[in-house]
């Protein structure tokens, strides 16, 4: 049985600029301190949420010392070293891991939309050269390609590879890798809207964007399915699924970016080729804030 990396509610964090979009630091700090003391079980620094993919090497690995600095051990961090670039993404990993990391995120490697094999001769060449446990992560959306449960059974092989972030939102995929891998492998619902059907099914708990605004519900529903009040958690999962759903009116993380600034955290413009959330959209999204008293 392989110990699950985390268990509840991990925060996919989103990564603060300045009007001059610079990584702005301080308000990161404030941010990661809210966030552990509404009581998440792990932070996800630099993944999707986080806009790895325009941060340049030195501001990722800055993202990455800063986060670990300040969590200071509280709770474990999972570094978001994915690329579709297997040396590139050894690379990375190796150094979140030296740099203190309690975990990394491997994304499918989006464009070059390799084979199933191709995904396991990736995976398995990262999870050789560190000695981290690895959650693996698909997104079929953004990356054109998931994983399949027969490629999850191999994977799952593997002692540094943990389990996966399902974004597919494929109950039955997800009920298949179940049946195939066991507790040899642990696996975390990467869709908000999923968290108690994926739980119900034997997972961890969630990689969550959500939480990014709502940490402590978040993490309350996920412990309280874990303390065996199902009904209440399932109770506070149908209360906030008006939400989980407008956080993805448009790209992510172009929603929650506009929430938190609407609740006085200036997070800042996305990086483009993201933009500011449509005039519309906010329209939606803050009627539903203002549903769950976020803002006035």
């Amino acid at each position: 049985m392989k110990n699950p990396l985390f268990r509840g509610a991990n925060t996919a964090m989103i990564t603060p600029f300045t009007w001059d979009n610079k990584i702005n630091f301080p308000l990161f700090g404030e941010l990661i301190e809210r966030q552990i003391q509404s009581g998440v079980s792990a932070l996800t620094i630099c993944g999707t949420t986080g806009e790895k993919s325009t941060l340049d090497d030195k501001e990722h690995k800055d993202c990455l010392l800063y986060a670990i600095d300040k969590v200071a051990g509280r709770v474990p961090v999972i570094a978001g070293t994915g690329s579709n670039d297997t040396r590139y993404c050894m690379q990375m990993s190796r150094f979140a891991a030296a740099a203190g990391a309690d975990g990394l995120l491997l994304v499918t490697p989006y464009y070059n939309k390799t084979t199933q094999p191709g995904l396991i001769r990736h995976f398995l060449t990262i999870a050789d050269s560190v000695d981290k446990p690895i959650i693996l992560y698909s997104i079929p959306s953004r990356t054109g390609m998931g994983i399949t449960p027969d490629t999850y059974k191999t994977l799952s092989e593997h002692p540094n590879i943990n389990g996966t972030k399902e974004a597919s939102g494929d109950l039955e995929l997800i009920t298949e890798v179940r049946r195939l891998c066991g507790d040899d492998f642990n696996v975390w619902s990467g869709e908000d809207s999923l968290i108690i059907p994926t739980l119900a099914l034997g997972g961890q708990g969630v990689v969550s964007v959500l939480s990014n605004v709502m940490p402590k519900e978040v993490s309350d529903m996920c412990s309280l399915w874990f303390a065996g009040k199902t009904d209440e958690s399932a109770a506070l999962a149908i209360d906030t699924f008006d939400l989980a759903k407008a956080l993805f009116l448009e790209t992510n993380p172009i929603p929650v970016k506009a929430a938190l600034t609407a609740m006085g955290f200036p997070v800042g413009e996305p990086r483009m080729p993201l933009t500011f959330m449509s005039e519309g959209g906010k329209e939606k999204l803050f009627a539903v804030m203002r549903r769950h008293h976020l803002i006035p």
